[in-house]
């Protein structure tokens, strides 16, 4: 199971890696470019194509990249076993 969370995993990553760190990097711009460098024209184009509104995939990209980020933390906390029963082990003498 856990090497088939891993394989679905490394899939989606190689997929979406490029959208999600587009987005993540033009995010991170246009807070810069906007609180730190007063630029609110740069922010401004920034915004435009932080949500893909220059490469008219506004409707559509967010939706997809939102499912890939589903998909990754899922995956990835199943793979993690953070939510699996853990089996304790009786010692001699115990009641169970």
């Amino acid at each position: 199971m856990k090497n088939t969370l891993r394989k679905y995993h490394r899939f989606i990553a190689v997929i979406f890696c490029l959208p999600l760190l587009f987005t993540a990097l033009t995010g991170m711009s246009i807070a810069i470019a906007d609180e730190w460098l007063h630029q609110s024209e740069l922010a401004a184009f920034l915004i435009t194509v932080h949500t893909f509104q220059i490469f008219k995939l506004d409707a559509i990209l967010p939706v997809i990249n939102g499912l890939a980020l589903v998909g990754l933390v899922s995956t990835g906390l199943s793979m993690s076993r953070l939510f699996a029963k853990h089996h304790h082990p009786k010692r001699i003498g115990e009641r169970g």
